[in-house]
């Protein structure tokens, strides 16, 4: 089991990450979702996540997620091939939460250095929990 701490991590190379593992057959938890970071500009990634909410239907879907820890989880579920038997075993095994549980308090929580945002060549960036208020979640 691996416990990543999403705190200042860049989303889309923590997902990598943590699809690749969960692919692998280990169970994967992400902890402090909400301090997870989408590099863009602020606008710019707005409007892509509130295009994303506004598309389909209320009743038919797609349904899209406005809380950062099933973001997160979203975001992983497109990096593995969840239709298949293998892809839905993997997925079954990502649980990403808001702030450290008490269930996981005493793990050892890993950061991915290849995916902390000080490896960004722009300052331009927004967290996820900020992202989400701005599409409508809490």
């Amino acid at each position: 089991m691996i416990v990543i701490d999403g705190t200042n991590l860049v989303l889309g190379r923590l997902a990598t990450f943590a699809a690749k593992k969960a692919l692998e057959g280990e169970e994967v938890i992400v902890v402090n979702s909400e301090n997870v970071i989408i590099s863009g500009k602020k606008k710019d990634v707005i409007s892509i996540f509130k295009q994303k909410v506004g598309r389909g239907t209320p009743l038919k879907g797609p349904f899209y997620p406005k809380q950062p820890d099933r973001v997160v989880r979203r975001v992983i579920r497109g990096m593995i091939p969840y239709k298949q038997g293998r892809g839905k075993l993997a997925f079954a095994r990502v649980m990403c939460y808001l702030g450290v549980p008490e269930k996981y308090k005493n793990e050892k929580m890993e950061t991915i250095k290849k995916a902390d945002f000080t490896r960004l060549k722009t300052a331009k960036f927004i967290s996820l929990s900020n992202l989400c208020k701005e599409i409508g979640g809490k």
